[in-house]
């Protein structure tokens, strides 16, 4: 046991260890079930999109520009709020020295850049397999659940990062994640299925 943990604080760390590792197999789990329950998976076929497909896209990328904007916003409302600056430059302009700088607005500062930054390694992904599930043919309601469920994720922990309820945050990034679980599921059983 390393110096100074008590034994109640090692078995707590044991135990999210262990949640933390079975995480994201749970949410591949409950993806896979949604897709073979609710849609079930037809072989892919390789097409333009259909309308309910580029409708849902279409819908989910301006409410990704939405939380983009609202992230962006949040963060220079935070800076102008707390006299933070983002180059060395415009610290040297305000006249004020980064060392003596707001710790609350530091940290306020430092929610927003992670947020920012969740928000932004997930929409990668999200491109990547939304783009792919478009041009497969998927099941319409299949396509649109997964694109709108993944946007509505986002936007509610922007919101739940930025007010600070880490419950309802921690439910948001599952709601995004099982959305690309399921997109990525969705598409790489339906090319299986095409190709058997």
């Amino acid at each position: 046991m390393r110096e100074g943990l008590v034994p109640d604080n090692v078995n707590r760390k044991k135990k999210f260890q262990r949640i933390i590792i079975v995480y994201p197999f749970a949410l591949i789990v409950i993806g896979l079930l949604i897709n073979f329950l609710a849609f079930g998976i037809a072989p892919a076929e390789i097409a333009l999109p259909d309308q309910i497909g580029v409708a849902a896209l279409a819908m989910s990328a301006v409410l990704l520009l939405g939380n983009h904007t609202w992230l962006m916003t949040s963060t220079e409302l935070a800076r102008l709020q707390h006299d933070l600056h983002a180059t060395p430059e415009e610290w040297h302009e305000a006249g004020l020295d980064k060392e003596k700088a707001s710790q609350i607005g530091l940290q306020e500062l430092e929610r927003r850049h992670n947020a920012h930054r969740n928000a932004t390694e997930n929409t990668v992904y999200f491109a990547i397999f939304a783009g792919l599930l478009s041009l497969i043919s998927p099941a319409p309601l299949a396509a649109a659940f997964w694109m709108l469920a993944f946007a509505i994720g986002r936007l509610g922990h922007t919101f739940s990062y930025l007010t600070g309820r880490d419950s309802l945050r921690g439910i948001f990034m599952s709601l995004s994640l099982t959305s690309l679980y399921g997109m990525a599921s969705y598409a790489l059983l339906a090319i299986g299925i095409a190709n058997l």
